[in-house]
């Protein structure tokens, strides 16, 4: 879709895009092909799609998956999306706020599904947050992210944050490509990459309401070592958190960012 056909259709709807919220719309086709080429989309799966804009990536899903629920809130795009795909019966368009959405209302309870999407940067954080700790977690997720986000959750241990804790905690995440900002109009400010996120099956037999609360506490001063951050945060002394560290084989000068998901297992277990 050229760009002059998305601003003469965003001119008939109405819609003028916030470069602030990041609402840009894709209109490169080569990047719409990469994308579910790399996804290896297959003719029976169930496609989750967020915030299908004026259904350029739909329009791509359609020729090779078997179905796709694409969860739009926009009142103007959800009646420009029916109109354009009144006749596909391979297309259900749910007209909701995907992160107030209950999977099971729009996914059938027997059914695997994948989420392939664009997502609007604005939602990306509370998305990724909710959708990787569903009980019924997609089988993998394929989305275009900002480039500096998507390096994060792929980080390793080192640089390790918060976000790619709970990334690699729940999923193995891989940068695919990535994706030049002018492929979108209006042009972002940032380039973009597209992240795969393999969910796992069989996550460790922890509390990880504790895992996590442990990991909060650990990065509440990224400057600090962990054994200070530790003993802070769970009000015990600098010696006792040394002691919780040695008892693992964990480097007591260590801070939060060294720490391999691994090593979070052992001390929230």
């Amino acid at each position: 879709m050229i760009v002059d056909e998305v601003k003469a259709i965003c001119s008939e709807l109405n819609i003028v895009p916030h470069k602030s919220k990041g609402q840009s719309f894709l209109i490169n086709d080569e990047v719409i092909d990469q994308i579910i080429d790399q996804a290896g989309v297959l003719s029976d799966d169930l496609v989750l799609e967020v915030g299908p804009g004026l259904g350029v990536l739909t329009e791509g899903l359609l020729k090779v998956a078997g179905e796709v629920v694409a969860v739009e809130l926009d009142d103007k795009l959800v009646n420009y999306l029916q109109n354009k795909f009144v006749n596909n019966k391979k297309l259900r368009i749910i007209h909701q706020d995907v992160l107030n959405t209950d999977v099971n209302d729009i996914i059938p309870k027997n059914r695997e599904y994948r989420v392939i999407a664009n997502l609007p940067y604005n939602i990306t954080s509370r998305f990724l947050r909710i959708f990787m700790a569903l009980d019924r977690a997609p089988v993998d997720m394929v989305l275009m992210l900002q480039k500096e986000v998507a390096e994060r959750i792929v980080t390793p241990p080192g640089k390790m944050s918060k976000l790619s804790v709970m990334m690699q905690f729940y999923g193995r995440p891989e940068i695919l490509f990535m994706v030049d900002k002018t492929s979108f109009w209006p042009e972002p400010a940032v380039n973009s990459a597209i992240i795969r996120i393999e969910l796992k099956k069989d996550l460790p037999d922890i509390n990880i309401k504790r895992f996590f609360e442990l990991v909060n506490i650990g990065f509440s001063a990224r400057r600090k070592q962990l054994k200070n951050n530790l003993a802070g945060g769970l009000k015990i002394s600098n010696d006792e958190a040394e002691a919780m560290l040695k008892k693992l084989n964990l480097n007591v000068k260590a801070r939060a960012q060294d720490l391999t998901i691994e090593d979070w297992v052992k001390l929230a277990t």
